[in-house]
């Protein structure tokens, strides 16, 4: 079953937050405290599962980011 609902973006601090209602949360899946990946596009945020994979694709991209910095500084010019 799809759910959907309205919600406000609100204010954390010196961040933006939204608080997902209890239904949500419960038919999605999700628990409070559960780690997420956050993807945006114009108009759009998705919420997935966080995935070992992709933690372990994103610490190799560092390290690589890290490696070659002066080279990816060149090619942003």
């Amino acid at each position: 079953m799809r759910m959907n609902k309205q919600a406000k973006l609100v204010s954390v601090g010196n961040s933006t937050g939204i608080v997902i209602s209890r239904e949500l949360l419960a038919e999605s899946g999700f628990a409070q405290g559960e780690e997420v990946i956050i993807k945006a596009s114009p108009g759009r945020i998705e919420i997935e599962a966080a995935d070992d994979d992709f933690e372990r694709q994103m610490a190799i991209a560092r390290e690589v980011m890290q490696r070659r910095r002066k080279a990816l500084r060149q090619l942003a010019k």
